[in-house]
């Protein structure tokens, strides 16, 4: 009974696992044999956008962190008038479509917005403008995954040292945040991935300069998809090489430790 109990689990795992695999698998192995993907490999536009993509949902990332980790240790350890009211504002993003979520943004830090009409910051069609994209979409994944990480520190531990003496700012710093550390890294990499993923909202509010979905969209959309495809092929690749490595160095070490 629990031999089939485990194989009928396996047979739908391996489902849901071969649905996500396929595709990627597929569409790069059809473009190590297109003559585009050769030309895509040397077209310095492609890499200005990939790197332009990485620089700023590390800039997003790292936004989220600054300003993301203190409310997400406020949700986690305190009570007060309205906390689920701002737990549901920072799910927003969430639920709201991309295109809607671009023009929002447009509103706010547009020429004529509420905050770009006098900002010396220039934020459509600039990078600016690709940040705040990346991080309305991405901070959510980061304040969940935060704040999971602060609500499984023991409360005790924070108590225990409080008693001895130490500061608030010392208790936050040497135990709360290193105990957490290991939710704030995943949540800091999948808001970082999913930066990179994102194009409505940055297609609203910056086209230019190209991000590598945004370039992905231009070349499909005025040449068809044998210029798309070998764009999309090498960012597929990338990420997966930079999301497999850091996945280890971060793992792999937590991992090391337990077995000793």
């Amino acid at each position: 009974m629990r031999h089939s109990f485990f194989l009928i689990l396996t047979a739908f795992s391996a489902l849901i696992v071969l649905f996500i695999l396929l595709p990627i698998a597929v569409t790069i192995s059809t473009q190590f044999y297109n003559p585009g993907f050769a030309q895509a490999m040397r077209d310095r536009a492609v890499w200005n956008s990939i790197l332009l993509t990485y620089y700023a949902a590390l800039l997003s990332t790292l936004t989220a962190i600054i300003f993301g980790t203190p409310l997400a240790y406020i949700l986690s350890r305190y009570s007060f008038p309205g906390r689920s009211i701002v737990e549901g504002i920072a799910d927003i993003p969430v639920v709201i479509p991309h295109t809607a979520a671009g023009i929002s943004l447009l509103a706010v830090f547009g020429s004529n917005g509420l905050i770009g009409s006098f900002s010396p910051v220039k934020f459509v069609d600039a990078l600016p403008g690709i940040v705040v994209a990346m991080l309305f979409v991405s901070v959510p994944i980061y304040l969940n995954a935060a704040r999971e990480g602060f609500g499984s520190v023991d409360v005790r531990f924070e108590q225990v040292a409080r008693t001895l003496g130490a500061s608030q700012w010392r208790v936050f710093f040497t135990i709360s945040l290193p105990l957490a550390a290991r939710h704030i890294a995943a949540g800091a990499l999948m808001a970082w991935a999913r930066a990179i993923s994102e194009f409505g909202a940055i297609v609203v509010i910056a086209y230019y300069p190209m991000v590598a979905p945004t370039l992905i969209y231009e070349r499909y959309i005025s040449t068809g998809l044998s210029a798309a495809g070998p764009v999309t092929a090498i960012l597929i690749l990338l990420s997966l090489v930079v999301f497999v490595a850091i996945r280890i160095l971060l793992w792999g070490k937590n991992v090391s430790r337990s077995e000793r």
